[in-house]
């Protein structure tokens, strides 16, 4: 079993002990309240559902997954199918009205014996023919959406637990071998690398023809997808696991010290600094944004909702243990888990708890909104992937 507390532990020592020819991008963005095809749903990483859930969640059905999901993945729902990464190395396409497995990838189809099979630590990323996902052996995998076969891999020099972001022709992620990859989104051929000075743990946002990436470096960078070249560069002066997301000229993320930032990326300015002297802890969570409100968990046990143009806070909830688990908003509603084994939801306007599920096992992966329906997955020996929604 791998558990989350030790991945990240192991995350953040590793950061520690470093941080001293196509035509333009189309980019695509999910409006469709029937998909949730990438880990926060759309390349500029909001967390925000096209439409809203029922008030009444019930639990529909549950899907044994092997060791589970972590903080850094969620499920993808395309076509009334669900795709789901395990750290048990498998990729799961399940039916989204029943939770009948339909197919099964594995990273590794033979595997050593008494050997763990690289597990899949990122949110996969479907396009309309294709799932993309990465696995801890640092191979990045392009599989059938409708057959689960394989299509092409790619081999990077360390893990991957960037999620992949698919621009017109191209897919884009990061490794921990400090690169970020673009890659032919049909044949996996290299179309350019870019190298940071560290590790990339978070996804890629695109804005235009743009991606930024913050990681390990304690850089933000905005990199031209045609080209491959950095056109900006800026020290945020701590190392960032979260996942950054775009509003217009801002993007906004939370930083290993416990800081919340709101970067205007075309100045290259920090706008404003958001945090609690009393409680400075990580945000491994990446933020949920709509209009003026900002959602994001922290290891302080607690959800923080932040107003967007002066960094002011609007409302915390208090769980019982740490939040990796990256808000969802649905309507006026937020969406979360917790490592307190429970999975939250309340106003987005107050913070008032509406809901609550408690399940078996820690909940640090993000949910999923799609088709009416919630998922979200948990983690441990006792891992299932979990749907809600009206009887």
């Amino acid at each position: 079993m791998r558990l989350t507390t030790n991945r990240l532990l192991l995350i953040v020592a590793t950061c520690l002990s470093v941080a001293h020819a196509a035509p333009p991008a189309k980019v695509t963005v999910a409006t469709d309240a029937s998909s949730w095809p990438n880990f926060r749903n759309g390349h500029e990483l909001r967390g925000v559902a096209g439409a809203a859930l029922p008030e009444n969640l019930q639990l529909l059905w549950s899907q044994p997954i092997p060791d589970g999901m972590v903080y850094t993945s969620a499920a993808a729902v395309i076509g009334g199918r669900v795709y789901a990464s395990t750290l048990g190395g498998e990729l799961l396409c399940l039916d989204l009205k029943t939770g009948k497995k339909l197919w099964r990838y594995l990273s590794a189809p033979k595997p050593e014996p008494d050997t763990f099979i690289p597990g899949f630590p990122a949110a996969p990323t479907v396009s309309e023919e294709t799932v993309y996902v990465g696995d801890e052996d640092g191979v990045f995998h392009a599989i059938d959406r409708k057959t689960g076969k394989k299509r092409w891999v790619w081999k990077t020099q360390a893990e991957v637990n960037s999620s992949a972001a698919v621009v017109g022709n191209r897919v884009i992620f990061g490794s921990y071998d400090a690169n970020l990859y673009c890659l032919d989104a049909k044949t996996g051929k290299k179309v350019w690398t870019f190298q940071t000075a560290d590790r990339i743990n978070g996804s890629p946002a695109i804005a235009g023809n743009y991606t930024f990436v913050t990681g390990c470096d304690q850089h933000l960078r905005m990199i031209n997808i045609k080209t491959g070249k950095q056109e900006k560069d800026m020290a945020l002066g701590s190392f960032m696991i979260a996942s950054p997301a775009i509003v217009g000229d801002m993007l906004y993320v939370g930083t290993h010290d416990g800081e919340f930032l709101a970067v205007n990326w075309k100045k290259q300015e920090v706008t404003w600094r958001y945090s609690d002297p009393q409680k400075m802890q990580p945000y491994h969570a990446s933020a949920a944004i709509l209009g003026d409100r900002i959602v994001v968990g922290c290891q302080d046990k607690r959800v923080h909702c932040i107003d967007r143009k002066t960094g002011k806070r609007l409302w915390v909830f208090a769980t019982r243990a740490q939040v990796n688990s990256s808000p969802v908003i649905a309507g006026n509603r937020v969406y979360f888990g917790s490592a307190d084994r429970n999975i939250y939801a309340v106003e987005l306007k107050s913070g008032k708890p509406v809901w609550k599920f408690r399940g078996k096992s820690d909940f640090n992966a993000a949910p999923s909104v799609a088709g009416g329906r919630l998922l979200i997955g948990s983690e441990g020996t006792q891992a299932r992937l979990l749907c809600f929604g009206a009887k």
